[in-house]
């Protein structure tokens, strides 16, 4: 049976954080609060977990989970090369709605779907997710719904379309934005926009110094 914990209670939030990394670990999946909307986690390096998160979603391995992070320097030990547009990056919008598809290094030993040698990593603004994530490492985060459905930014909204398939929920209250994260692509050398979300075209083509035009905002992969 699943557990809601409510975050806005201290001795509830200590006792759902505690739960979520037993779940985690033991290869079971949590609901969590992000700044944009809630997010489905699995440990990243579990693969078995990473698939019960896809079948949560009805989601096939042609869409790749995401990762989330706790830190600025956990993407060193992730990321093939970080380039100086990706630290440009980190340093305007992580913590915060900015995600970012980059090489992976070649030695992780993980399977996150049919990503190619790329992985989307992004460092959430809400301190439930942030103590998480410093807690148990990478998680492999999507967001909460079931594919096709409507984000979740609450969490009644996740448990609604999740239900059992999840051991606990992390009551964060309403998500902040509502939005999904706005996605950079930093595979190739020239920067794009896969999907504008949370932070704006204008506002990565200004750290960048390009114009938003040319970052080729796409529909999502």
């Amino acid at each position: 049976m699943s557990i809601v914990y409510d975050c806005s209670d201290p001795d509830s939030r200590a006792a759902g954080l505690t739960a979520a990394r037993t779940t985690l670990k033991s290869g079971r999946l949590a609901v969590i609060p992000t700044d944009t909307v809630y997010g489905l986690a699995a440990d990243a390096f579990d693969s078995g977990a990473v698939a019960d998160l896809l079948a949560a979603k009805r989601r096939g391995r042609d869409m790749p989970v995401p990762v989330l992070v706790g830190s600025w320097n956990t993407i060193d030990g992730l990321v093939f090369s970080v380039s100086q547009h990706a630290r440009d990056l980190i340093r305007a919008f992580w913590p915060g709605g900015l995600s970012l598809v980059v090489q992976q290094a070649p030695s992780l030993a993980w399977d996150l779907g049919d990503a190619r040698g790329t992985v989307m990593l992004r460092m959430p603004l809400h301190p439930v997710a942030l103590e998480l994530l410093r807690e148990v490492g990478p998680l492999a985060v999507s967001s909460a719904n079931v594919s096709g459905q409507a984000a979740a930014s609450t969490v009644q909204e996740a448990r609604d379309q999740l239900g059992e398939l999840v051991g606990v929920y992390l009551d964060g209250g309403p998500a902040d934005h509502g939005v999904p994260s706005t996605i950079v692509d930093l595979t190739s050398e020239s920067p794009r926009i896969l999907r504008e979300g949370a932070v704006r075209a204008e506002q990565v083509g200004e750290v960048l110094g390009i114009a938003p035009g040319d970052l080729t905002v796409r529909a999502p992969r």
